[in-house]
């Protein structure tokens, strides 16, 4: 039988899953765990043990660390959507929402006027 493309290819527990993801979008992002910790709201040795695999996070949780680090709860979970179903427009918007003001004026400024 096949596999569906947006199901994880691995058989880790999700608690590892989410964790190895957050480590890798936290790192691309460039911030420490502290400073996630922080912006997640949660106290810094807590942040720790879900990088770690060591526990899952809330869904209330799931969804701050989504917003700080620009992915989707699939993308944390493992899950790949397939290109044509998840836009570049819509990766784009995850990624804008976590600038700072001064980080989106400087990427207005790239862009030409679409008006």
């Amino acid at each position: 039988m096949a596999r569906h493309s947006s199901q994880p290819a691995h058989s880790q527990p999700l608690a590892s899953i989410i964790g190895d993801a957050a480590r890798a979008a936290r790192t691309r992002l460039g911030l420490t765990q502290a400073e996630m910790a922080k912006r997640v709201g949660l106290a810094h040795s807590v942040y720790s043990r879900m990088e770690r695999g060591r526990m899952l996070p809330s869904v209330s949780t799931l969804q701050r660390m989504c917003g700080a680090l620009g992915v989707t709860p699939d993308e944390l979970m493992g899950h790949t959507p397939p290109s044509d179903d998840f836009p570049a427009r819509h990766r784009l918007l995850l990624r804008v929402r976590n600038l700072e003001e001064s980080q989106v004026q400087a990427l207005l400024l790239l862009l030409p006027d679409s008006r």
